[in-house]
């Protein structure tokens, strides 16, 4: 065998294939105003928000092993710099978004100097605990309506655009750019030295601390990254929402539990999983809203089917039968067009 006739690349029919069905599905969901009704616009806008909110959960307990049950800290932290940077410090409801992200990724340094000290179980109480020193701080805040919550003006709101049609539109593209930049943002982590670093603690953390990687410093980076975004898509949410209140700010069962649905049905640990996991959740929840509390049982049997029968996800168990990669990130050992003539 001669190692010439051989190439290492990421690269595969498959995620050419998906690379241009992708960008043909973006072409086509930019358009939505174009052939989408309200409802239609509002609902992907959701599901475009908790696609973001689901990959980077993923990004944290899938690759960085760091459960965390307590993700609703930072929507929620978004959710009320938003309405504090628009009602008291005037700006734009677009520029708060992005300060939103820089106070959450300020915040989370302190928060994460906290409980990295803490493993496992111990982990993942503590962003529970942490969350709800959030929200009963926030309660507290009565100039942000203190427990009972606030409404974002309308002179903010009309800031977006005159126009209620405008803003509905505008509300859909930011969630749709949202969902993109998250994943975008994900998969590039992944294909640099840090996210090399990453895959290397998923698969081995104590192989990968004995080769000289810092875990520490790498589980750090994606805390306080992953805490900036979701700070920035939970501003996004009550952008949407128009009013916000401590309860649906900090909300364990919409911002979390949800999520770790999305991810554990669809596949954790993979950029395909949060995607799939996100049409399956919600293609349940409009099929099943009808019927009260047997939908969330209904959640649950389908939780624990998939956990006893593809433990890895949907994703996980379709790539592990076909070999199958939609997004570039493994290297793959191929034999060279030349070699294959000769």
């Amino acid at each position: 065998m001669n190692l010439s006739d051989y190439h290492v690349t990421r690269t595969s029919r498959a995620t050419k294939i998906a690379a241009v069905l992708g960008l043909l599905i973006l072409v086509v969901l930019i358009a939505a105003p174009l052939w989408a009704g309200r409802a239609d616009m509002r609902l992907l806008g959701e599901l475009f928000l908790y696609l973001a909110l689901a990959s980077l959960w993923n990004l944290m307990a899938g690759y960085a092993g760091l459960v965390s049950v307590g993700q609703q800290a930072y929507v929620g932290f978004g959710g009320y710099m938003l309405f504090a940077l628009t009602i008291f410090g005037g700006l734009h409801p677009i520029g708060a978004i992005l300060v939103a992200g820089v106070l959450g990724a300020l915040i989370a340094v302190p928060v994460a100097l906290l409980i990295f000290r803490l493993r496992g179980a111990y982990f993942a109480i503590g962003t529970w605990v942490i969350a709800e020193v959030f929200r009963l701080s926030f309660a507290q805040i009565s100039s942000l309506g203190g427990g009972s919550g606030s409404s974002l003006p309308a002179g903010i709101v009309k800031s977006l655009s005159e126009s209620r049609s405008g803003r509905e539109h505008l509300s859909y593209w930011l969630a749709l750019g949202a969902a993109v930049i998250v994943i975008v943002a994900v998969y590039l982590f992944l294909r640099s030295r840090n996210g090399l670093a990453l895959t290397a603690i998923r698969d081995n953390e104590l192989a990968a601390g004995s080769l000289g990687i810092d875990i520490w410093r790498t589980k750090f980076i994606v805390y306080v990254v992953t805490a900036a975004l979701t700070a920035m898509v939970g501003a996004l949410i009550f952008l949407q929402k128009l009013r916000i209140s401590p309860d649906a700010a900090f909300s364990v069962n919409d911002w979390t539990a949800f999520v770790i649905f999305i991810v554990v049905i669809g596949g954790i640990g993979t950029i395909e999983g949060p995607i799939i996991g996100t049409l399956i959740f919600f293609a349940l929840r409009e099929s099943l809203a009808d019927l009260g509390t047997i939908y969330l049982m209904v959640l649950g049997v389908v939780a624990i089917l998939i956990m006893l029968k593809a433990p890895n996800g949907i994703w996980g168990l379709v790539r592990g039968r076909f070999d199958l990669e939609l997004f570039p990130l493994s290297f793959r050992v191929k034999k060279s067009n030349s070699s294959k003539g000769a």
